[in-house]
């Protein structure tokens, strides 16, 4: 009996359903760090743009690849801000009641080698706001008080 079986389950063709198994949706991470300065830490790693975008009080920070244009927030400066348009230019903008303060720029934070942008200042709605097309390597900017 135990053999009729057996040769009845062997000889029965299996019925085996495909399946259909598909990745549609993956992320490539790798890297990662800590960048500080003042009283401020940053903890991340770069190639997640899935990260989406956070912000609380007057920080935001989007996920992806670290950027290579930053704001140096100088202490007793007006806010300044710094986001990518839609063309792939770069708005360096701060407040219009900021008067008196120029715009500076320099390829590392640590060099005192800051330098005026020359840049045309659109006043847009209550900011000042400067257009740059994204540079080779990095970029800083701060503003400074004469």
């Amino acid at each position: 009996m135990k053999r009729a079986l057996l040769l009845a389950a062997l000889l029965t063709p299996a019925f085996a359903q495909a399946q259909n198994y598909s990745i549609d949706w993956f992320t490539i991470d790798g890297g990662g760090g800590a960048s500080s300065g003042g009283a401020y830490t940053i903890n991340g790693t770069i190639g997640q743009p899935d990260a989406g975008r956070m912000s609380g009080g007057n920080f935001t920070l989007d996920g992806g690849f670290w950027g290579i244009i930053a704001a140096v927030q100088t202490p007793g400066s007006p806010l300044l801000r710094v986001f990518l348009t839609p063309t792939n230019s770069v708005v360096v903008a701060w407040p219009v009641s900021a008067t008196g303060f120029s715009l500076q720029q320099n390829g590392t934070v640590t060099s005192a080698s800051w330098v005026g942008v020359t840049n045309t200042v659109n006043v847009v709605g209550t900011e000042n706001q400067v257009i740059v097309q994204p540079p080779v390597g990095n970029r800083f900017f701060r503003l400074k008080y004469p």
